[in-house]
């Protein structure tokens, strides 16, 4: 049953007979609704912090996937095998950590989009959402990943070629968007529109490898600086699969035997490294590759036990030595809380199986199925309030959805050496939003519409999208300015002088807080 709400600016919330879970909800006042649904929703953004954790996991597994690749020693004339990383860098960044932590919003928009199948009109929930949520990732989260350095340490983009190929197609996803809005065929999306919108990101994918890769008359001649090996370098903290494994160690062969390391194809001796002979690499690989297949089968199934054991414990050795009774309470609440997410998502396979394959698509399946109840309780709250949709989207919708981008940057400004993949997130998930979050959708409805009615998309509020299009593009480019600044006078774009970085955070709230007041009173008919 659609659920329908009167955004008409001065009228009074009509009666709500839509329910979400039993008949005796509409007996409820309105008021009382609106907060169980405020708190469903709530709940339903704690699931998605808690399967972020492991979609992060699963992606680091797939991005440090190597592959053989075996080579010619110039000098000796032997055979050398080395490992190199299947994925790029920089298509890393945008295929698989834009579009994942994207992928709550796109997920939303979509189901959205099938919800609205066979209407001319398309909904609001989508493209609010997806505009909001790119606001959020510019700005709250540039907010927190300038202070996550450590105090008085920088960490600068080493790429400045990627970044600004990347900053491109931000600005011009907005830029396209205002066009097809509100110049080329105002107030009306058509098919041809909604697919030259998906296949733009198939091109920033194009630019951003060609830049990567310097090739001539298509990338930037810029100087690439220094960036680590591995996408984002390992914990200091072991975990516990390294914890697990070691229950084994008695059982697998002992690594200082005179073995050879597939990783290098070099064997260790006393006397350092020397070259394996040519024939025996294949044996030697075998030999390496069944004790490696072995160590990986034993630890993910400890790994997958004691995902099931960690759900279920809501007191963890560490916490029973706190001192503080309160704290210790306090802890234990929230990890009853949370429990019932923790036993659903124990259930994902762990990402030591097939690269982390097989975890990235369960995670991307769980947060589908968050993102459609996220739907259903937004389309509730706006039927009990009376509240336009559009706000809802840009505002509480935008920041819950857009938290595995929030999770995502923090961890890569705090882990890698640079500021790379934490900023290319936030740049490259803002065109993901566009191209593939509205993209998508407008291509099923425009798609459907063209085969059954002959008739394109019409979009109700194509005004207050496009206000908020031109608000986001103004405070935007106050953004990057300041970022500009930063590498101009302390030399990086996060961390720093820590007075400095918290002015800088407090800058980007701010940005963030005229957006939503502005786009809100235009959506409401004040402005």
């Amino acid at each position: 049953m659609r659920l329908m709400a009167n955004n008409t600016m001065g009228s009074t919330t009509r009666s709500c007979d839509a329910y979400l879970l039993c008949k005796g909800e509409t007996l409820l006042p309105n008021g009382v609704r609106a907060f169980l649904c405020t708190v469903a929703l709530a709940y339903c953004f704690m699931g998605l912090s808690a399967i972020t954790a492991r979609f992060f996991k699963s992606m680091e597994s797939i991005t440090n996937h190597s592959r053989e690749v075996v080579t010619i020693d110039p000098q000796t004339n032997t055979p050398i095998m080395k490992h190199e990383k299947v994925w790029n860098y920089t298509i890393a960044d945008i295929a698989l950590l834009a579009f994942g932590t994207s992928f709550p919003q796109i997920s939303l928009a979509t189901m959205d989009a099938i919800h609205n199948l066979g209407q001319l009109t398309a909904g609001g929930l989508g493209p609010g959402t997806l505009v909001g949520s790119a606001a959020f990732d510019l700005f709250p989260i540039h907010a927190v990943c300038v202070v996550m350095p450590r105090a008085g340490s920088m960490k600068k983009i080493s790429d400045l070629g990627v970044w600004l190929v990347e900053l491109f197609w931000s600005f011009w996803t907005y830029i396209w968007l205002y066009i097809i809005l509100e110049v080329w065929t105002p107030n009306v999306i058509t098919l041809w529109e909604a697919l030259l919108t998906v296949l733009q990101y198939g091109l920033l994918l194009v630019h951003a490898y060609a830049q990567d890769k310097r090739l001539p008359y298509v990338s930037i001649p810029l100087v690439r600086g220094e960036r680590p090996e591995d996408w984002v370098p390992a914990e200091d903290t072991s975990d516990h699969h390294d914890k697990n494994c070691d229950e084994y160690s008695d059982i697998l062969p002992s690594d200082n035997e005179d073995v050879v390391d597939i990783f290098s194809m070099h064997s260790y001796s006393n006397a350092g490294y020397h070259h394996v002979p040519e024939k025996d690499i294949e044996e030697a690989s075998k030999t390496a590759l069944v004790v490696k297949n072995t160590q990986e089968d034993i630890c993910w199934l400890s790994v997958w036990r004691q995902q099931f054991d960690d759900a279920v414990k809501l007191e963890s050795p560490e916490l029973r030595k706190m001192d503080s009774i309160s704290l210790r309470f306090i802890i234990i609440c929230w990890n009853s809380i949370i429990a019932p997410w923790k036993l659903l998502f124990a259930f994902v396979p762990p990402y030591q199986i097939a690269h982390g394959w097989i975890a990235f698509i369960c995670s991307l399946i769980s947060i589908s199925s968050i993102a459609y109840a996220v739907t259903k309780i937004t389309d509730q709250i706006s039927c009990v309030t009376g509240l336009n949709p559009y706000v809802i989207a840009f505002t509480a919708l935008a920041a819950g959805t857009a938290w595995p981008d929030l999770v995502a940057s923090k961890i890569a400004a705090e882990r890698q050496v640079n500021a790379d993949s934490a900023i290319a997130n936030i740049t490259c998930s803002n065109s993901v939003n566009i191209y593939v979050g509205i993209g998508v959708p407008w291509l099923i409805n425009t798609g459907y519409n063209f085969f059954v009615y002959q008739e394109p998309l019409y979009i109700d509020n194509a005004a207050g999208l496009s206000f908020s299009l031109l608000v986001f593009f103004a405070t935007s480019f106050g953004c990057i300015t300041v970022l500009v600044f930063r590498r101009i006078v302390f030399g990086a774009e996060l961390g720093g002088p820590r007075l400095w970085a918290w002015a800088t955070s407090t800058y980007f709230m701010v940005l963030w807080v005229v957006f939503v007041a502005l786009s809100s009173l235009r959506v409401s008919g004040v402005i």
